[in-house]
């Protein structure tokens, strides 16, 4: 033990285990009521969408979304900058 290491701010290892259990958690109750066919729906719009542009697995995010009385699918795509590559 060195001369200065009451100085030093000590790392609690259980609120940051505590912090991430936590976003675990919260992604998975958004995940919960979310319909069974979206994950092959995204799957699916990702390869239509490479069959025209080079996109990453991570470009296309499919959501439902509650507005008011209905359920409203919410598909969102990133795009690469530059022109499309055609295949």
């Amino acid at each position: 033990m060195g001369l200065f290491d009451f100085l030093k701010t000590k790392t609690n290892t259980a609120s940051i285990a505590k912090e991430r259990l936590r976003i675990i958690v919260a992604q998975e109750r958004g995940s919960r009521g979310a319909p069974d066919y979206l994950p092959m729906l995204q799957r699916e719009l990702l390869e239509v969408i490479r069959k025209y542009v080079s996109v990453d697995v991570d470009a296309v995010k499919v959501d439902v979304v509650k507005d008011g009385d209905h359920d409203v699918l919410d598909i969102s795509v990133s795009l690469p900058d530059g022109r499309a590559s055609a295949a």
